[in-house]
């Protein structure tokens, strides 16, 4: 089921897709798929696509590469299109270019979730979703952190306007959601939160003792990775 948004005094369908990423070879982490670290028993990578189906989105787009036939493995039942990145070193920029092309052409919005941030919910997508409704006239929707002693430090997932993703395609490969808030600023609406959620991946060893310390809570490797 689609999210709502209001307009004219009516509600209308907004209709949203998703691109969710877990193409890296996790270097920092001893080259293991930080997509299957499990959390309670749950991939990192079904937690994430429970929330986007919880939160209502219509259309999720996983993108796969570095270990692609055990990430694939874990989500193979679900309702959900893969494609992998042939090229994943490229970089992030190169698996939202191949997300964006495997999108269908009738969504208002789309979102880029990464797919090691453990603590992302159906809550919190709603909200960004929620976020991106009141807008105005900007065209992308990124959370914030904001502190007095940090300044502020923008977290994930993202989501924009659809009519977008007919620029980034036709431009080039190094173009991704950062790129674009620090070239069009004026573009950008900061959703300002003091939700961690939005700001807590997993890149090195240090990340998973910091969770762990944080949270109270232990991601484990599966076995395979163990």
């Amino acid at each position: 089921m689609g999210c709502m948004y209001k307009a004219n005094g009516l509600y209308s369908r907004m209709s949203v897709g998703a691109i969710l990423l877990a193409a890296g070879a996790g270097s920092r982490i001893g080259g293991r798929p930080k997509a299957l670290l499990e959390l309670g028993g749950v991939p990192l990578i079904m937690r994430q696509l429970i929330a986007l189906s919880g939160a209502g989105v219509d259309e999720v787009v996983v993108v796969l590469g570095h270990h692609a036939q055990a990430i694939e493995a874990a989500i193979s039942s679900l309702p959900i299109t893969v494609v992998k990145n042939p090229n994943p070193d490229d970089g992030q920029a190169s698996s939202v270019r191949i997300g964006l092309q495997a999108l269908s052409p009738k969504l208002d919005a789309i979102m880029v979730a990464l797919a090691d941030q453990p603590m992302v919910d159906a809550a919190d997508v709603t909200a960004l979703i929620s976020a991106f409704r009141k807008r105005g006239d900007k065209s992308m929707v990124v959370p914030r952190y904001v502190t007095p002693a940090a300044g502020s430090a923008p977290g994930n997932p993202v989501i924009f306007d659809a009519a977008l993703k007919d620029q980034w395609l036709a431009g080039g490969i190094e173009l991704s959601c950062r790129n674009w808030r620090e070239k069009h600023p004026e573009t950008v609406a900061w959703m300002d939160t003091e939700n961690q959620h939005f700001f807590m991946d997993i890149d090195t060893p240090a990340d998973l003792e910091k969770f762990t310390l944080h949270t109270g809570h232990e991601l484990k490797w599966p076995a395979m990775f163990a």
